[in-house]
């Protein structure tokens, strides 16, 4: 495997190219800083203008390539992937942190893309439906968008980029991607697919660089059509105002402050996995990751017991170490973030039961580790129960019944996933009505998303879109209803013809 720094270039036009102004950034190992990963272009408004101007040309030419065609390319693209995988998971854990296993999933979600959207070149379905006049057809049907902006956070490089750009591309609209500036190296390494796959120059762009600038330009620009946007609630609420302005369409899908209920009647060793691997997997960086673990009182001292004996073996390293249970956070910010979160849990009353700091450990001094962490008597009010935190820190909240517990799940700003453990089927599928959220697991952790299926939220976690499966078809097209008279003279609709 490649360990030597790659330079990351911009994708516009179908050529690698440097920023404008020829200004470069890091991209640095997160669990050891002395390791160079990459250096990428630090773009400005000059290389977003420069992408738009590619992209608005290639559209009026890709929107025509029947879309079985375009799907092909798509198909193409899933195969070196599949051919790649090993070769992206391996950077991917040298570039943002968790470990091969979790990385693996990644590509090979990206893969699941490519696959299941070359099969939607085929099934772009539009409606017919009977006319109310006489020799009249009525059908309605999908048209791309145009050029599509797609911003995309560092905790799923590849993943994520896949989960917009494969649709938008099938339907036929050009993209400028935009990745976060932690990863540059990864969607370096996907766009060098899309171009080994054959995409027409301007039909996919790369543009590197921070999301105050390059995000900020893309937002603003007058030639970009749709923004698809994931990150904070904080950051979507600005995307969101500017589109709204703007009259650009928007897809958000932003933060997460996900419950994992446990009744009394659970198994609690398949309840135990699932709280493990929601609440520390990928470091608990994920916005669908368990932030918050509702237990019934009268299992709450055991399932503690049996949550600390194993969060105490969880194993801090490297993401390419093979022992390796917890990776590093992804910078220096999110690790003092995470730290801070602790001095308010402690301050509001909270008590830190197992980790609460960084890694000690001298193999683990270059890194941006944080010991996995559990917090006990955290109430649904305090800023612990109800903020982001985005790292490996779980609270636990005790409830007296299973109505209480569906309520404090819901009191939350946000509505991304859920999951409840029982063996009641009753409550199992009052849970399904009742929660607040765009994803409920039974009996299965808050993470991991199939990509045939609709995935998004409610409340601050979205604006009603959903990525992946069908769902994000409404995202990357517009309908068009079409009216076919063949009477021969003039009927006149919406006007009382009985």
């Amino acid at each position: 495997m490649q360990t030597s720094p790659l330079t990351c270039l911009n994708y516009i036009d179908g050529q690698w190219i440097p920023a404008q102004t020829k200004d470069t950034a890091e991209s640095r190992n997160p669990a050891d800083w002395r390791e160079l990963v990459a250096t990428f272009p630090r773009s400005t408004d000059s290389d977003v203008d420069a992408a738009v101007d590619a992209a608005r040309r290639a559209y009026k030419t890709w929107r025509l390539v029947p879309a079985p065609a375009r799907a092909e390319l798509i198909h193409r693209a899933g195969e070196l992937l599949s051919h790649k995988k090993e070769e992206i998971a391996y950077l991917m854990s040298r570039e943002m942190g968790k470990p091969l296993s979790e990385t693996r999933g990644d590509v090979q979600e990206g893969i699941d893309c490519a696959f299941y959207y070359a099969g939607e070149g085929r099934r772009l379905f539009g409606v017919t439906t009977p006319s109310e006049l006489n020799n009249k057809f009525a059908m309605s049907v999908r048209m791309p968008v145009g050029v599509c902006a797609l911003i995309t956070p560092w905790n799923f490089p590849i993943a994520i980029p896949c989960w917009k750009v494969m649709p938008a591309l099938v339907c036929g609209n050009t993209i400028i991607l935009k990745p976060a500036k932690d990863t540059p190296a990864c969607a370096t390494l996907l766009v060098e697919i899309f171009h080994e796959a054959g995409f027409p120059p301007g039909v996919v762009n790369l543009v590197h660089g921070s999301g105050g600038e390059v995000g900020r330009a893309l937002v603003n620009h007058p030639g970009i059509d749709l923004i698809s946007f994931t990150g904070s609630s904080k950051s979507g609420a600005e995307v969101g105002e500017i589109c709204g302005r703007t009259h650009k369409r928007v897809c958000l899908e932003m933060g997460g402050k996900n419950a994992q209920v446990v009744m009394e009647d659970a198994d609690l060793e398949l309840a135990l996995e699932g709280a493990l691997w929601g609440a520390f997997g990928t470091t608990g960086q994920r916005c669908t990751a368990t932030s918050r673990l509702i237990l019934h009182r009268e299992i709450k001292a055991k399932f503690t017991d049996m949550l600390l004996e194993k969060t105490a073996k969880l194993r801090l390293g490297h993401g390419i170490e093979p022992k390796t249970d917890v990776g590093p956070l992804i910078n220096s910010s999110q690790r003092e973030r995470v730290r801070r979160y602790i001095e308010i849990a402690r301050e509001e009353g909270a008590r830190v039961l197992i980790g609460g700091d960084i890694g000690k450990e001298e193999e683990l001094q270059y890194g941006y580790f944080f010991q996995p962490t559990i917090l006990d008597e955290v109430t649904p009010q305090m800023r612990v129960a109800r903020e982001e935190i985005f790292g490996p820190v779980v609270s636990l909240i005790e409830v007296n019944s299973f109505e209480e517990a569906i309520a404090v799940l819901n009191d939350t700003p946000y509505g991304l996933s859920s999951s409840v453990y029982t063996r009641d089927v009753n409550r199992a599928f009052q849970a399904m009505r009742d929660i607040e959220a765009g994803i409920t697991y039974i009996n299965g952790p808050t993470i991991g998303a199939e990509v045939h299926l609709p995935f998004g939220g409610v409340k601050q976690t979205g604006n009603g879109h959903r990525e992946a499966g069908s769902a994000v078809l409404d995202v990357f097209t517009e309908w068009k209803t079409v009216y076919v008279d063949f009477s021969g003279r003039l009927q006149r609709a919406q006007i009382d013809n009985r």
